[in-house]
């Protein structure tokens, strides 16, 4: 197969990180709120989600490096990484696209996102940890409280993760 077929090929497979689909360009909006500069984790999750969905994930999440400029995949990385840059830039208050319009890749644009709100401060998991103390039943349904608990718990999980053991060989002391 010549390195055109299988270029044509792959934009034409569904499974293929290249594949866009008809509707992908018509529904730029991934998630049910623009990131205004609250709630970061939230967005993320959300977005890494909806890119999942639509096999774009690796776009953000460095596992396919960009090809070389000569190679026959280049134009549909290009192609791919600006699709996947407009859907990033629309999720985005517009104070917050501006900043990253003119980022080249989508994987510099998440980078960049990740860097400047990514990080909790002391401060914030304080002022979770006060909002759960304030917390109390009063007039909601219990499935109601508990949605309100459960999504201070998980804020305060996010913003304070307990460590993780990462060398796979439990020599960390972390289990």
């Amino acid at each position: 197969m010549t390195d055109h077929n299988r270029t044509k090929s792959s934009n034409q497979d569904p499974s293929s990180v290249y594949f866009i689909h008809p509707s992908d360009s018509n529904s730029p909006q991934l998630v049910s709120v623009k990131f205004n500069g609250s709630g970061f984790h939230n967005w993320k999750r959300s977005m890494l989600l909806s890119l999942l969905a639509k096999n774009k994930l690796v776009f953000v999440d460095s596992s396919l490096e960009k090809p070389e400029i000569t190679s026959i995949e280049f134009k549909a990385w290009e192609r791919c990484n600006d699709l996947v840059c407009s859907w990033l830039i629309f999720n985005l208050d517009d104070n917050i696209a501006k900043s990253v319009l003119f980022l080249k890749t989508a994987r510099e644009i998440w980078i960049d996102l990740n860097e400047r709100f990514g990080y909790t401060s002391m401060t914030q998991v304080y002022s979770l940890e006060q909002q759960s103390n304030k917390l109390h039943q009063g007039a909601d349904k219990i499935s109601e409280f508990f949605t309100k608990i459960k999504s201070l718990w998980d804020a305060m999980s996010d913003a304070n993760p307990l460590p993780q053991c990462t060398c796979l060989k439990c020599t960390c002391n972390l289990e």
